[in-house]
């Protein structure tokens, strides 16, 4: 009898049958380990959840002030039904992490949703050795290089100041957990008062009442004086755009942080006065990179450009397939800005597809694996 996966991709999640535990489900369970707070990795409803410690504040404000949460720390190890478990950081989000599952001398790793660059809020991404690496391909293609952390940073400051000196409002639309925790770290901060959309003002409380060392943001409501505005910086989360709540802001430019940006067609869907080329994800030199510091004989890809990128794997000698999951959008409240910024990504796809399918065979900007 063929011998059981230790871990299996199930209708419900990333199963461990030998442990009865199951990795960022997308329908309830009895227990679930959790990489990170986004919604697509943690959903609502299971009897028992277990994550780093640095997620609870997030996945009590989002799951429930009263869910059965269990929290360890990175590399702390624990026992379930005679399977070793233990967590470490991906550096995606703040308390985002891989797990490292180890039965019989046999070592899988659950990435969920990871970078290698330091973001000076999470705990940087570490690579963990494993016989099986299960990854995320979000931006798994050629064409994805992200330019350094602090270039990007400066073109939003070099924005913002210019916007000031134009007496214009600078609206700046990213994810509310994650991506704006990053920019606030990264820009120079220009004023003692900065403003935020109610989705953005309530994750950033939360980590700071947790004791997360964050800036103070100042929630935009009706009463608010709108001359207040003028050469400020307002936060808000892709869902505004196109909104009534944005208009109050005029003067004002829109500034989108995604590494979506990167494509010609997402600019041209959103526009946007200035694209910041910004993701919380791998591009295609890391993502190689990330697989092969793993030293695994065999990869899982579980969202994103998930066809391209393991027949990629399988031409240069790792044994790859593609798997169904739920994930890949990191949060309800802006699945439809994901789901349109994706689409431009797979036109970027068509538009390049020569290019890209010469890339499987030979990376000629020089990716090697």
């Amino acid at each position: 009898m063929p011998k059981q996966p230790l871990l299996q991709f199930t209708g419900k999640s990333i199963y461990c049958a030998v442990a009865d535990v199951h990795i960022d489900p997308w329908m309830p369970v009895g227990r679930a380990i959790i990489t990170h707070a986004h919604s697509d990795h943690a959903r609502w409803g299971s009897q028992h959840y277990l994550a780093h410690k640095d997620s609870e504040p997030i996945l009590r404000l989002r799951l429930g002030q009263d869910i059965n949460l269990q929290t360890v720390q990175y590399g702390e190890k624990f026992m379930i039904n005679g399977v070793k478990f233990s967590l470490h950081p991906a550096g995606h989000i703040i308390g985002s992490a891989q797990i490292r599952v180890e039965y019989q001398g046999e070592v899988w790793v659950a990435s969920g949703d990871y970078k290698l660059e330091n973001d000076n809020f999470a705990t940087p991404y570490e690579p963990v050795k494993c016989n099986v690496f299960i990854t995320e391909s979000t931006f798994g293609l050629p064409i994805y290089k992200w330019q350094p952390q602090q270039q990007v940073m400066s073109e939003i400051d070099d924005w913002w100041a210019q916007n000031r000196a134009d007496g214009k409002a600078s609206v700046l639309m990213g994810y509310s957990l994650g991506k704006m925790q990053r920019i606030l770290k990264n820009i120079q901060l220009q004023d003692s008062v900065m403003y935020a959309h109610g989705a953005i003002y309530t994750v950033n409380e939360r980590l700071r009442e947790a004791g997360f060392d964050l800036p103070e943001l100042t929630l935009v409501t009706k009463e608010t004086d709108r001359k207040l505005f003028k050469g400020a910086l307002i936060l808000a989360p892709p869902s505004a755009d196109g909104t009534t709540w944005i208009k109050k802001f005029a003067p004002y430019s829109v500034g989108y942080c995604s590494g979506w940006m990167a494509l010609r067609g997402a600019k041209n869907r959103r526009a946007v006065d200035q694209g910041f080329v910004l993701s919380d994800h791998v591009d295609w030199p890391d993502l190689n990179r990330a697989v092969k510091e793993t030293g695994a004989e065999r990869v899982y890809v579980t969202h994103g450009y998930t066809s391209i990128y393991s027949r990629w794997l399988n031409e240069n000698g790792i044994e790859a397939a593609e798997v169904t999951t739920m994930y890949g959008n990191e949060d309800e409240n802006e699945e439809e800005e994901t789901v349109q910024d994706a689409s431009a990504g797979q036109d970027a796809y068509q538009e390049h597809k020569q290019e890209l399918d010469g890339a499987v065979n030979a990376d000629k900007d020089g990716s090697e694996l």
